[in-house]
Protein backbone atom coordinates (compact mmCIF):
# COMPACT_ATOMS: atom_id res chain seq x y z
CA UNK A 1 0.00 0.00 0.00
CA UNK A 2 1.38 3.78 -1.09
CA UNK A 3 2.27 5.36 2.41
CA UNK A 4 -0.33 8.22 1.27
CA UNK A 5 -2.87 5.97 1.58
CA UNK A 6 -1.90 4.59 4.67
CA UNK A 7 -2.06 8.34 6.12
CA UNK A 8 -5.39 8.32 4.71
CA UNK A 9 -6.65 5.17 6.60
CA UNK A 10 -9.98 5.95 7.82
CA UNK A 11 -9.59 3.09 11.09
CA UNK A 12 -6.61 5.04 12.02
CA UNK A 13 -6.98 6.64 15.77
CA UNK A 14 -5.13 9.46 16.08
CA UNK A 15 -4.17 12.18 18.73
CA UNK A 16 -4.07 15.82 17.62
CA UNK A 17 -0.64 15.90 17.34
CA UNK A 18 -0.30 12.99 15.40
CA UNK A 19 -3.15 14.37 13.17
CA UNK A 20 -0.37 17.56 12.47
CA UNK A 21 1.67 15.53 11.56
CA UNK A 22 -0.35 13.48 9.27
CA UNK A 23 -1.93 16.66 7.70
CA UNK A 24 1.44 18.43 7.01
CA UNK A 25 2.93 15.04 5.16
CA UNK A 26 -0.51 15.06 3.14
CA UNK A 27 -0.16 18.83 2.23
CA UNK A 28 3.42 18.81 0.91
CA UNK A 29 3.51 14.63 -0.17
CA UNK A 30 6.36 13.37 0.08
CA UNK A 31 8.87 15.92 0.22
CA UNK A 32 8.07 16.66 3.88
CA UNK A 33 8.80 13.06 4.90
CA UNK A 34 11.91 13.22 3.04
CA UNK A 35 14.03 15.00 6.12
CA UNK A 36 14.79 14.08 9.26
CA UNK A 37 12.38 12.87 11.82
CA UNK A 38 13.02 16.28 13.99
CA UNK A 39 13.10 18.61 11.29
CA UNK A 40 9.26 16.84 10.57
CA UNK A 41 8.46 17.55 14.06
CA UNK A 42 8.98 20.69 13.75
CA UNK A 43 7.39 21.93 11.02
CA UNK A 44 4.42 20.15 12.41
CA UNK A 45 5.04 21.52 15.88
CA UNK A 46 5.08 18.76 17.89
CA UNK A 47 8.23 16.47 19.27
CA UNK A 48 10.32 14.22 18.00
CA UNK A 49 9.19 11.00 20.03
CA UNK A 50 5.47 11.49 18.76
CA UNK A 51 6.92 11.36 15.37
CA UNK A 52 8.43 7.70 16.19
CA UNK A 53 5.58 6.79 17.46
CA UNK A 54 3.30 7.82 15.11
CA UNK A 55 5.65 5.87 12.22
CA UNK A 56 5.10 2.73 14.43
CA UNK A 57 1.58 3.68 14.96
CA UNK A 58 1.19 3.00 10.90
CA UNK A 59 2.92 -0.11 10.61
CA UNK A 60 6.62 0.57 10.08
CA UNK A 61 9.45 -0.57 12.38
CA UNK A 62 10.35 3.45 12.64
CA UNK A 63 11.73 6.43 11.40
CA UNK A 64 14.41 4.81 9.31
CA UNK A 65 12.28 2.33 7.54
CA UNK A 66 8.81 4.97 6.89
CA UNK A 67 11.78 7.10 5.46
CA UNK A 68 13.28 4.30 3.05
CA UNK A 69 9.63 3.07 2.01
CA UNK A 70 9.01 6.94 0.65
CA UNK A 71 12.01 7.34 -1.14
CA UNK A 72 11.33 3.93 -2.84
CA UNK A 73 8.12 5.16 -3.82
CA UNK A 74 9.60 8.45 -4.84
CA UNK A 75 11.99 6.46 -6.77
CA UNK A 76 9.38 4.21 -8.36
CA UNK A 77 7.47 7.82 -9.21
CA UNK A 78 10.48 8.94 -11.21
CA UNK A 79 11.78 6.02 -13.44
CA UNK A 80 12.78 6.89 -16.49
CA UNK A 81 12.29 4.20 -19.63
CA UNK A 82 15.77 4.05 -19.50
CA UNK A 83 16.39 3.07 -16.10
CA UNK A 84 13.92 0.52 -16.50
CA UNK A 85 15.11 -1.07 -20.24
CA UNK A 86 17.24 -3.42 -18.57
CA UNK A 87 14.94 -4.43 -15.80
CA UNK A 88 12.33 -5.09 -18.24
CA UNK A 89 14.12 -6.73 -21.09
CA UNK A 90 11.94 -9.72 -22.32
CA UNK A 91 14.48 -12.81 -23.31
CA UNK A 92 14.00 -15.59 -25.65
CA UNK A 93 11.42 -14.86 -29.23
CA UNK A 94 10.12 -11.76 -30.42
CA UNK A 95 6.42 -13.32 -30.42
CA UNK A 96 7.28 -14.43 -26.15
CA UNK A 97 7.56 -10.47 -26.05
CA UNK A 98 4.76 -9.84 -27.59
CA UNK A 99 2.49 -12.24 -25.45
CA UNK A 100 3.81 -10.84 -22.12
CA UNK A 101 3.40 -7.44 -23.26
CA UNK A 102 -0.57 -7.69 -24.07
CA UNK A 103 -1.03 -10.34 -20.82
CA UNK A 104 0.49 -7.72 -18.78
CA UNK A 105 -1.92 -5.10 -20.07
CA UNK A 106 -5.06 -6.97 -19.99
CA UNK A 107 -3.77 -7.58 -16.14
CA UNK A 108 -3.45 -3.61 -16.16
CA UNK A 109 -6.73 -3.17 -17.14
CA UNK A 110 -8.38 -5.33 -14.66
CA UNK A 111 -6.11 -3.31 -12.05
CA UNK A 112 -7.98 -0.20 -13.10
CA UNK A 113 -11.45 -1.43 -12.81
CA UNK A 114 -10.22 -1.84 -8.48
CA UNK A 115 -8.84 1.25 -8.90
CA UNK A 116 -11.37 4.05 -9.18
CA UNK A 117 -14.92 3.77 -7.78
CA UNK A 118 -18.29 4.37 -10.01
CA UNK A 119 -18.98 7.27 -7.59
CA UNK A 120 -16.01 8.70 -8.74
CA UNK A 121 -16.85 8.02 -12.73
CA UNK A 122 -20.38 9.65 -11.82
CA UNK A 123 -18.32 13.04 -9.99
CA UNK A 124 -16.38 13.62 -12.82
CA UNK A 125 -19.44 13.40 -15.17
CA UNK A 126 -21.45 16.19 -13.40
CA UNK A 127 -18.11 18.02 -13.16
CA UNK A 128 -18.25 18.18 -16.93
CA UNK A 129 -21.51 18.31 -18.06
CA UNK A 130 -22.86 20.59 -15.34
CA UNK A 131 -19.87 23.26 -15.83
CA UNK A 132 -21.23 26.71 -16.80
CA UNK A 133 -18.19 27.83 -18.22
CA UNK A 134 -15.37 26.44 -20.79
CA UNK A 135 -13.99 22.50 -20.25
CA UNK A 136 -9.87 22.92 -20.84
CA UNK A 137 -7.90 19.95 -21.23
CA UNK A 138 -4.47 19.53 -21.14
CA UNK A 139 -2.06 16.36 -20.73
CA UNK A 140 1.56 15.01 -21.09
CA UNK A 141 4.13 14.24 -24.09
CA UNK A 142 1.66 10.94 -24.58
CA UNK A 143 -1.65 11.67 -22.67
CA UNK A 144 -2.37 15.10 -24.20
CA UNK A 145 -3.27 12.76 -27.16
CA UNK A 146 -5.75 10.71 -24.74
CA UNK A 147 -7.09 14.85 -23.59
CA UNK A 148 -8.20 15.19 -27.81
CA UNK A 149 -9.46 11.90 -27.83
CA UNK A 150 -11.84 13.13 -24.48
CA UNK A 151 -12.01 16.95 -26.26
CA UNK A 152 -13.73 15.42 -29.33
CA UNK A 153 -16.48 13.59 -27.27
CA UNK A 154 -17.36 15.93 -25.40
CA UNK A 155 -17.73 18.40 -28.21
CA UNK A 156 -20.64 16.47 -29.24
CA UNK A 157 -21.98 16.71 -25.79
CA UNK A 158 -21.89 20.22 -25.20
CA UNK A 159 -20.23 23.40 -26.55
CA UNK A 160 -17.31 25.00 -24.97
CA UNK A 161 -14.91 22.32 -24.94
CA UNK A 162 -10.79 23.13 -25.72
CA UNK A 163 -8.10 20.77 -26.32
CA UNK A 164 -4.80 22.85 -25.61
CA UNK A 165 -2.48 20.46 -27.49
CA UNK A 166 1.13 20.94 -26.68
CA UNK A 167 1.28 23.94 -24.12
CA UNK A 168 3.62 26.96 -25.37
CA UNK A 169 4.00 30.40 -23.48
CA UNK A 170 0.79 31.08 -25.78
CA UNK A 171 -1.15 28.24 -24.40
CA UNK A 172 -0.93 30.17 -20.40
CA UNK A 173 -2.14 32.99 -22.25
CA UNK A 174 -5.65 31.00 -21.65
CA UNK A 175 -5.17 31.53 -18.18
CA UNK A 176 -6.07 35.08 -18.36
CA UNK A 177 -9.67 33.69 -19.45
CA UNK A 178 -10.45 30.84 -16.65
CA UNK A 179 -12.52 31.18 -13.30
CA UNK A 180 -14.36 29.37 -11.40
CA UNK A 181 -17.17 28.50 -13.72
CA UNK A 182 -14.48 26.22 -15.90
CA UNK A 183 -13.37 23.07 -15.72
CA UNK A 184 -9.58 21.79 -16.08
CA UNK A 185 -9.07 18.41 -17.22
CA UNK A 186 -5.74 16.77 -17.05
CA UNK A 187 -3.94 13.94 -17.93
CA UNK A 188 -0.59 13.52 -15.86
CA UNK A 189 1.31 10.38 -15.41
CA UNK A 190 4.98 9.80 -13.83
CA UNK A 191 7.27 11.88 -14.65
CA UNK A 192 5.02 14.09 -14.44
CA UNK A 193 5.86 17.47 -16.54
CA UNK A 194 6.33 20.87 -15.07
CA UNK A 195 4.59 22.97 -17.36
CA UNK A 196 1.54 20.52 -16.75
CA UNK A 197 1.82 21.15 -13.13
CA UNK A 198 2.56 24.82 -13.77
CA UNK A 199 -1.07 25.36 -15.80
CA UNK A 200 -2.81 23.36 -13.36
CA UNK A 201 -1.51 25.23 -10.18
CA UNK A 202 -2.27 28.26 -11.44
CA UNK A 203 -5.53 27.41 -12.97
CA UNK A 204 -6.34 26.23 -9.53
CA UNK A 205 -5.70 29.92 -8.28
CA UNK A 206 -8.11 30.51 -10.35
CA UNK A 207 -10.68 28.52 -8.58
CA UNK A 208 -10.61 26.38 -11.64
CA UNK A 209 -12.01 23.41 -10.68
CA UNK A 210 -9.87 19.98 -11.47
CA UNK A 211 -10.41 16.64 -13.21
CA UNK A 212 -7.66 14.93 -12.79
CA UNK A 213 -6.48 11.05 -14.66
CA UNK A 214 -3.11 9.92 -13.28
CA UNK A 215 -1.38 7.35 -11.70
CA UNK A 216 -1.60 4.62 -8.63
CA UNK A 217 1.65 7.05 -7.03
CA UNK A 218 -0.55 10.39 -7.66
CA UNK A 219 0.65 13.49 -9.74
CA UNK A 220 1.09 16.63 -7.29
CA UNK A 221 -1.54 17.92 -9.15
CA UNK A 222 -3.87 15.21 -6.93
CA UNK A 223 -3.34 18.03 -4.14
CA UNK A 224 -5.61 20.91 -6.63
CA UNK A 225 -8.17 18.38 -8.16
CA UNK A 226 -11.55 18.20 -7.23
CA UNK A 227 -12.21 14.27 -8.93
CA UNK A 228 -9.25 11.94 -9.63
CA UNK A 229 -9.54 8.97 -11.58
CA UNK A 230 -6.41 6.42 -10.71
CA UNK A 231 -4.49 3.92 -13.62
CA UNK A 232 -2.09 1.33 -13.07
CA UNK A 233 1.26 1.91 -15.70
CA UNK A 234 3.48 -0.90 -15.37
CA UNK A 235 3.70 -3.75 -17.86
CA UNK A 236 6.14 -5.68 -19.28
CA UNK A 237 8.03 -2.94 -21.09
CA UNK A 238 10.06 -0.19 -20.28
CA UNK A 239 7.56 2.44 -21.65
CA UNK A 240 4.33 2.78 -19.06
CA UNK A 241 0.87 1.16 -20.15
CA UNK A 242 -1.91 4.13 -21.57
CA UNK A 243 -4.05 1.42 -22.36
CA UNK A 244 -5.84 1.29 -18.48
CA UNK A 245 -6.27 5.64 -18.70
CA UNK A 246 -7.56 5.15 -22.58
CA UNK A 247 -10.56 2.46 -21.14
CA UNK A 248 -10.94 4.91 -18.59
CA UNK A 249 -11.64 7.73 -20.49
CA UNK A 250 -14.22 6.16 -23.03
CA UNK A 251 -15.58 4.62 -20.27
CA UNK A 252 -16.45 7.69 -18.81
CA UNK A 253 -17.48 8.69 -21.85
CA UNK A 254 -19.97 5.86 -22.03
CA UNK A 255 -21.55 7.23 -18.54
CA UNK A 256 -22.14 10.34 -19.73
CA UNK A 257 -23.17 9.45 -22.98
CA UNK A 258 -25.90 7.02 -20.98
CA UNK A 259 -27.26 10.09 -18.68
CA UNK A 260 -27.80 12.57 -22.42
CA UNK A 261 -30.54 14.66 -21.96
CA UNK A 262 -32.16 15.60 -25.13
CA UNK A 263 -30.73 18.68 -25.57
CA UNK A 264 -27.44 17.13 -25.41
CA UNK A 265 -29.16 14.64 -28.21
CA UNK A 266 -30.19 17.62 -29.85
CA UNK A 267 -26.82 18.63 -30.17
CA UNK A 268 -25.34 15.40 -31.99
CA UNK A 269 -28.10 15.02 -34.32
CA UNK A 270 -27.01 18.84 -35.35
CA UNK A 271 -23.18 17.91 -36.03
CA UNK A 272 -24.28 14.85 -37.61
CA UNK A 273 -26.08 16.84 -40.26
CA UNK A 274 -23.30 18.72 -40.57
CA UNK A 275 -21.11 15.63 -41.17
CA UNK A 276 -23.86 15.02 -43.85
CA UNK A 277 -23.85 18.20 -45.65
CA UNK A 278 -19.91 18.04 -45.67
CA UNK A 279 -19.60 14.54 -46.84
CA UNK A 280 -17.31 13.82 -44.25
CA UNK A 281 -16.95 10.52 -44.26
CA UNK A 282 -17.85 7.32 -46.46
CA UNK A 283 -21.28 6.52 -45.15
CA UNK A 284 -22.53 10.11 -45.72
CA UNK A 285 -23.79 9.12 -48.88
CA UNK A 286 -26.49 11.04 -50.88
CA UNK A 287 -29.98 11.19 -49.53
CA UNK A 288 -33.25 11.26 -51.31
CA UNK A 289 -32.92 14.88 -52.11
CA UNK A 290 -29.53 14.52 -53.91
CA UNK A 291 -27.90 15.84 -50.97
CA UNK A 292 -24.57 14.74 -49.30
CA UNK A 293 -21.71 12.74 -50.65
CA UNK A 294 -21.55 13.02 -54.44
CA UNK A 295 -21.36 9.97 -56.04
CA UNK A 296 -18.02 8.17 -56.95
CA UNK A 297 -16.65 10.37 -59.86
CA UNK A 298 -16.50 8.84 -63.33
CA UNK A 299 -13.18 9.12 -65.33
CA UNK A 300 -14.38 10.88 -68.95
CA UNK A 301 -13.96 8.67 -71.90
CA UNK A 302 -13.24 9.24 -75.16
CA UNK A 303 -15.71 11.87 -77.18
CA UNK A 304 -18.22 9.14 -79.41
CA UNK A 305 -17.80 10.57 -82.78
CA UNK A 306 -21.07 10.84 -84.93
CA UNK A 307 -21.48 9.59 -88.30
CA UNK A 308 -22.12 11.37 -90.97
CA UNK A 309 -24.61 9.35 -92.99
CA UNK A 310 -24.57 11.23 -95.76
CA UNK A 311 -21.13 10.76 -96.40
Amino acid sequence: MAIRDVLMRGDLALTPSEEKIVRLLLTDYPTSGLGTASSLARRAGVSDPTVVRLVVKLGYDGFPDFQAKLLAEVEARLHSPLLMMEAKRQSGSSDSAVLAYLDSVTAALQKATAATPVQTYERAARLLMEAKGEIVLVGGRFSRHIAGMLAGYLAQFRSGVRDLGVLSPQTFDTLADLGRRDVLVVFDYRRYQLDVMAYASQAAALDVRILLFTDQWLSPISNLAEVTIVSPLEVASPYDTLAPATAQMEALTAHIVSTLGDDARARIERIEKVRHADAVTLDSGPDENGAGQPGPRRTPGPKSVKRDDKA
